[in-house]
C-alpha cells in the first residue's frame, strides 16, 4: 500500500498540471497563439535554465557514472532503429512512418525526467539524470532530422544539422552549467537565487503548456498509428530495456533515470519538428497528445512495479 501511494505522489502532480492546462484553454483563458508562446518561452528560457541549474548543483565526483550513460545511450540507439523498423513494416505512407518512429524513440525526458527523480530521491540525486540528459538531447536532434529527411527522401544537410544542434536552447544550458563545474565557476548569490526560481517554476509551467496544447480533434483519421506510436513509447521500449538495466546492476535514481528516458511521452519539439520537415504534424500532435495522456498510468505501473520489486 505505501509504495502504492508512493508512486500516485510522483505522478498526480504531473497529471494535474496538465490536466489544469487543458482546463485553461478550454474555458478560453487562453487562445491557440498564446499556447504556442507559452511552449517557446518554456523551450527557449524556464527548461533550458532548469536543466543549467541541476547540472550547475551536481557533485561530478557522484553524477557521473559512465555505466549507466553508455547503457543509455546504447538503448536509445537500439529503440531509434527498432522503431524505424516496426514503422517501415506497420505503415505505407512515408510521412506517417517518419512521425511514428520518431515519436517512439524520442522522449520527453526533460520535462519528465527531472521532477520524477526528484519526486522519489530529492534533488540531491538528480545529477545522473541531467547528464543524462545533457547527453541524450543532442542524440533526439541529430537522430530526428536524420529520421524525418531520409522519410522524406531528402540529402541531408549536415551544416544545417550541427547548427540545429548547437543552438538548442537545452543543449546551450546544459553545456554553460558543465563548464561552470569544470572550471569551478560559481554564480553571485543574488544571480544564483534568480536561476533557480526560474528553474522552480519550469516544471509546472512546462506541463500546463502541455495540457493547454492538447487537442483530439484527428483522433479518428490516425487510431491504427496512435495505437502503434503509444505502444512503442510507453510500453515496448521500457519493457526491452528496463530490465536489462536491473540485469546490468542499475537501481535507484539510475533505474528511475533510465525508465523516464524510455518510457516518457513523445517529446513536444517532435510536433513541430515532423511540420518543419515534411512529416505528418497533424499525426505528430497527436502522438504527443496520446502519448502525454496514457503515460500517467504507463510510469505510474513501471515506479510501483520497480518499488515492489525493491530496485528503487
Amino acid at each position: 500500500m505505501e509504495n502504492l501511494i508512493l508512486s500516485a505522489e510522483v505522478i498526480a502532480p504531473l497529471c494535474i498540471l496538465m490536466a489544469l492546462g487543458y482546463f485553461i484553454k478550454q474555458r478560453g483563458m487562453v487562445c491557440e497563439k498564446t499556447v504556442e508562446q507559452m511552449n517557446n518561452l518554456v523551450f527557449r528560457i524556464f527548461l533550458p535554465t532548469m536543466l543549467f541549474y541541476n547540472v550547475y548543483q551536481t557533485d561530478l565526483s557522484m553524477a557521473v557514472r559512465p555505466k549507466v550513460l553508455i547503457y543509455g545511450v546504447i538503448a536509445m540507439l537500439s529503440m531509434y532503429f527498432l522503431s524505424i523498423l516496426i514503422a517501415v513494416f506497420a505503415l505505407k505512407d512515408n510521412a506517417q512512418r517518419g512521425a511514428v518512429a520518431q515519436a517512439s524513440f524520442r522522449s520527453n525526458f526533460v520535462i519528465f525526467g527531472l521532477p520524477v527523480t526528484i519526486s522519489l530521491f530529492g534533488p540531491e540525486k538528480a545529477g545522473v539524470t541531467a547528464l543524462l540528459i545533457a547527453i541524450i538531447v543532442p542524440l533526439y536532434n541529430l537522430l530526428s532530422v536524420i529520421l524525418l529527411e531520409v522519410f522524406r527522401g531528402q540529402k541531408i544537410q549536415v551544416k544545417q544539422v550541427l547548427l540545429k544542434i548547437v543552438t538548442n536552447p537545452l543543449i546551450i544550458g546544459a553545456v554553460l552549467a558543465l563548464l561552470c563545474l569544470f572550471f569551478q565557476l560559481r554564480l553571485p548569490k543574488a544571480v544564483e537565487g534568480i536561476v533557480s526560481n526560474i528553474a522552480g517554476t519550469a516544471t509546472p509551467l512546462a506541463l500546463i503548456s502541455l495540457g493547454a496544447s492538447f487537442s483530439f480533434a484527428d483522433t479518428k483519421t490516425y487510431r491504427k498509428q496512435l495505437v502503434l506510436g503509444v505502444f512503442n513509447k510507453l510500453l515496448l521500449s521500457p519493457m526491452l530495456f528496463v530490465p536489462i538495466g536491473i540485469y546490468l546492476g542499475f537501481r535507484n535514481e539510475e533505474l528511475i533515470a533510465l525508465l523516464v528516458m524510455l518510457g516518457a511521452p513523445a517529446a513536444v519539439s517532435s510536433y513541430t519538428m515532423a511540420q518543419q520537415m515534411g512529416s505528418d504534424g497533424k499525426l505528430a500532435g497527436q502522438l504527443v497528445v496520446y502519448t502525454s495522456i496514457f503515460s500517467i498510468l504507463t510510469i505510474f505501473y513501471w515506479i510501483f512495479a520497480l518499488k515492489q520489486l525493491s530496485y528503487i
